[in-house]
């Protein structure tokens, strides 16, 4: 009987079981049929070339205008280029050698096939450049692409789709089935889902759209399910342990600090204060993320709650996911407080308290003296990156954790500070300025309460953004740049923001059109050398030693440099609302919420903000309406569920937050909000009824499938 746990070497022979290991980590039956189509095509229903994204890897079916050999120019030898077509918009070829020869012998105009092959650019024109191709005839008995329905399977450079949908259709030929179904009869009968064996099957080899969605309903059911069973197995052992109920003090250093406030509270962070403020009470440990706008007051709020905490006696710590903000963070809550961090100095105030700094390039006086206010709880409030969750590191008495920016930062060294207590959790406080769309915040923040802050403080100044079309426009580029200096000359500073930092080699492209990404060193260099010449320009970025980067931060924020070249070291914390224009160098490489968060840096003080993101891609691409969206809105909400639309599979919870293959293949977190809701609720019915799932094991071995140990840890600690 062939199980989801045999390898697939046996069975589809060494070869082909190498290409999908090596080309799609692809080991065991039950990963292969897990490995759902991305789309299907229908037979003769042409591929939108338009719709395809530089550097993709894509599976297009088209039809061939033409196809020719020439001499090449450059080098001995001949090559065949050849035009394919969707009927409206066209995606060149070209091949080299005898893949050149067996081009122009099948690519025969009117030809209709599946082409296979990474998207590059060369002179204005989308190409492909070798790309693997199935000619689609009616002739090839037993092919896969017989059938009216194309799956089109997430493939690589090792195997192509059309490769691994044949040996999809070879397992299924000799797979016996699932011998009991993971999900309880009466609970498929309640959603009306099919048992899985017929969605295994139908999902690879379906006979109608029909077939198709009630096959995927299914599946999305069992990963959705998966992940919130995980998520309320977790919210059931938070509250193992108590917390330190900090109970709210009348007369204390929060009501101090409170009377002195020169501004009034939003209605939103009066409303989210709230929320904190009775989660801190309580003994059941607060897990809460708080998210909103850049800009719109979420360190005040938690300011206050770790007044509060301090007010009861306990210590509150801040982590900050880099130095520069962590010291950054340390000064402007000091400023904030004023007297009321002076704690044991002369002119500090009766309920003062003191903000303590702890990094790891601190010299060892710095960190002894910090570590002895730490450990006596001289410190009420302890401000720093990792080094402050490290095992030498002791609190008195720690009872709120604060999580500057957690997107940013390892889920295990999250993890580490929130279980610093010995009986008890401290209360947990997790921030972003990403706006996070639901779905998201369901799944990845399962286990967190979410507050958002949507509305700005008083006093802001407008942002606008504008889109530098450096090939169309080249002379908009001088504009920019004169731009810059009409702001220094009103005595105020400029960023500039580069993709990567010019001390390493560059990341090397198959699109020999393609130069690498703009660099800090070098963009600075032609800017003090050209269009800003004789204006302090320096550089800023996350391999400088920090006694460096906090003289050129403090030297940008006394004005004393104009202009600062940085890496995106600046996105988050950083606060010089004398800074009132940002030029983003090749704009095109970074995503959509990392370009609003990035501009958010500007418009900080009285003066108008000026965002441009300069860039050298054409119009009429997919990667300029991403710009272009960024440049219509200032609104965060918006485009955090537009970046949700953008992202490819498997980001939410595969590489870009764990390093691991996401365990979602087939869930949504765009569309599939009801299935998400509705698992929710039902995973919390069962783990109410069963915790460890004992009376359920086909519902605990899915989670165990779907989910492996090192994800479910990661949602665990996430």
């Amino acid at each position: 009987m062939i199980s989801f746990d045999d390898k697939l070497q046996p069975l589809l022979g060494k070869k082909t079981a190498d290409a999908l290991e090596t080309g799609l980590g692809l080991t065991t039956v039950g990963d292969l049929l897990r490995h759902y189509p991305r789309r299907y095509d229908e037979r003769g229903k042409l591929t939108d070339i338009r719709s395809l994204e530089i550097d993709e890897h894509v599976t297009v079916q088209a039809e061939v205008r033409k196809c020719q050999k020439r001499q090449m120019k450059a080098r001995r030898g001949q090559m065949t280029e050849a035009v394919i077509t969707d009927g409206t918009s066209e995606l060149h070829l070209v091949f080299f050698g005898k893949p050149a020869f067996v081009a122009e012998q099948q690519l025969l105009p009117g030809t209709r096939a599946l082409f296979a092959g990474k998207v590059g650019r060369y002179r204005q024109n989308l190409q492909l450049v070798h790309p693997a191709f199935e000619v689609l005839t009616d002739e090839r008995d037993g092919s896969s692409f017989l059938q009216a329905f194309l799956p089109v399977y997430p493939a690589s450079q090792h195997i192509n789709t059309w490769n691994i949908a044949n040996c999809v259709k070879q397992l299924l030929e000799i797979w016996d089935g699932v011998p009991e179904d993971p999900l309880p009869a009466a609970f498929r009968e309640e959603h009306g889902l099919v048992g899985l064996e017929q969605a295994l099957r139908s999902i690879h080899r379906p006979d109608s759209w029909a077939e198709i969605t009630v096959a995927q309903q299914r599946l999305k059911w069992d990963e959705a399910l998966a992940v919130q069973l995980t998520l309320a197995q977790r919210r059931k052992a938070s509250t193992a342990r108590p917390a330190p109920s900090c109970a709210r003090k009348s007369g204390g250093i929060l009501d101090a600090f409170d009377a002195r406030l020169p501004f009034t509270l939003t209605a939103g962070q009066v409303e989210v204060g709230e929320q904190i403020a009775t989660d801190l009470e309580s003994t059941v440990p607060m897990n809460r993320l708080l998210q909103g706008e850049v800009g719109s007051g979420k360190t005040m709020v938690a300011l206050r709650a770790m007044l509060q905490a301090v007010d009861a006696g306990r210590q509150s710590a801040m982590l900050a996911p880099t130095e520069v903000l962590a010291a950054q963070h340390a000064r402007s809550l000091t400023e904030m407080l004023g007297d009321l961090a002076q704690a044991g100095q002369l002119g500090g105030a009766e309920n003062a308290t003191r903000v303590t700094l702890l990094t790891g390039s601190m010299n060892t006086a710095q960190r002894r003296q910090a570590l002895l206010d730490i450990v006596t709880g001289e410190a009420g409030i302890v401000v720093g990156t990792h080094a402050i969750i490290q095992e030498k590191v002791e609190f008195h008495s720690l009872g709120l954790v604060v999580v500057d920016e957690q997107h940013r930062f390892g889920v295990e060294q999250r993890a580490a500070l929130s279980a610093r207590g010995e009986r008890e959790n401290p209360h947990v406080l997790v921030m972003t300025a990403t706006p996070i769309p639901r779905t998201v915040a369901m799944t990845v923040y399962g286990d967190l309460e979410v507050s958002a802050l949507r509305e700005l403080p008083g006093g802001r100044s407008p942002i606008k953004t504008s889109v530098v079309p450096v090939r169309e426009k080249p002379a908009w580029l001088d504009r920019a740049f004169a731009r810059v200096r009409e702001e220094v000359a009103a005595g105020h500073q400029a960023y500039f923001v580069c993709p990567r930092i010019g001390d390493e080699e560059p990341a090397k492209s198959d699109d020999e059109d393609k130069r690498p990404a703009l660099s800090v060193i070098d963009v600075a260099t032609m800017l003090a050398r050209g269009p800003l010449k004789g204006l302090r320009v320096e550089i800023l970025h996350g391999r400088m030693p920090p006694d460096e980067k906090d003289a050129v931060m403090r030297a940008f924020a006394a004005n004393e440099v104009q202009v600062l070249v940085a890496t995106t070291v600046i996105e988050v914390g950083v606060n010089v609302p004398n800074a009132t224009v940002m030029a983003i160098m090749d704009a095109d490489r970074f995503g959509v919420s990392q370009l609003h968060q990035l501009r958010g840096r500007v418009g900080r003080g009285s003066a108008p903000g000026l965002c441009l993101l300069v860039t050298e891609m054409p119009e009429m691409t997919a990667t300029m309406e991403r710009l272009r969206a960024v440049e219509s809105t200032l609104d965060g909400f918006e485009l955090a569920q537009l970046d949700l639309e953008l992202r490819r599979e498997g980001d939410i919870l595969g590489a870009a937050q764990s390093g691991r293959r996401s365990a979602l293949k087939m869930l949504s977190l765009l569309r599939d909000e009801d299935i998400i809701a509705d698992a929710r609720v039902a995973a919390q019915g069962f783990v109410d009824a069963d915790p460890d799932l004992e009376r359920h094991p086909g519902l605990a071995g899915m989670v165990a499938t779907l989910l492996t140990e090192e994800r479910a840890e990661f949602l665990e600690k996430a």
